[in-house]
């Protein structure tokens, strides 16, 4: 796979990391309750990813295969320790909304997929296109389901009010069951599209 749209779109699309490989599952569910929380969260782990995946592919070379992951897991840790002091020098409330999850971008599974099975095989530039296409994959996911729950469950799409007081608000929808629901639904709906597209 060289061409570099090919790549971005299998990361958005093809194989997006939630609604198709369904990885990174952790995230997802727990800190979606408003659109803010969400992208946050997936351009942290955006940034982590294509800055590990680079670094995997400029290393892949000189690094024995046995001690490989541990090497791919301190990389990603140190990229994961930058984002986080990031987060809590310049924006401290999304870094406190965000809390634990941050520090477990380190054991994200899709950036510990990509590093292995991608960027472990393939030279910079792919890798690095990787990382921005499963990223945004990623980040775009955690928007779309933040932007629902948020929407039906306080009213309000980035903190904005959308919906007038006299909608009642389903309370549900920002407590972990609504994540379950709301990405069932995103994936039902997903599927049933690709199955009429094949029709």
């Amino acid at each position: 796979m060289t061409n570099p749209w090919k790549i971005l779109k299998n990361g958005i699309i093809d194989e997006n990391p939630t609604f198709v490989q369904v990885i990174g599952m952790c995230p997802t569910l727990a800190v979606t309750t408003s659109a803010i929380n969400g992208i946050g969260m997936g351009v942290a782990t955006l940034a982590v990813l294509v800055c590990a995946n680079v670094f995997v592919s400029l290393v892949r070379r000189v690094v024995p295969d046995m001690v490989r992951i541990p090497v791919y897991v301190i990389l990603i840790a140190s990229f994961a320790t930058v984002v986080e002091f990031l987060l809590k020098a310049y924006f401290p409330a999304l870094n406190e909304a965000l809390g634990i999850y941050i520090p477990l971008i380190v054991v994200n599974c899709l950036i510990l997929a990509r590093a292995e099975s991608f960027a472990g095989k393939n030279t910079v530039w792919p890798s690095f296109l990787d990382g921005l296409g499963m990223g945004l994959g990623f980040t775009l996911a955690l928007g779309i389901i933040g932007v629902i729950r948020e929407f039906l469950g306080a009213g309000t799409v980035f903190g904005l009010a959308v919906l007038p007081d006299m909608i009642p608000r389903t309370l549900l929808m920002i407590l972990p069951p609504g994540a379950f629901i709301t990405l069932g639904c995103l994936m039902a709906i997903l599927n049933h599209l690709k199955e009429k597209k094949k029709a």
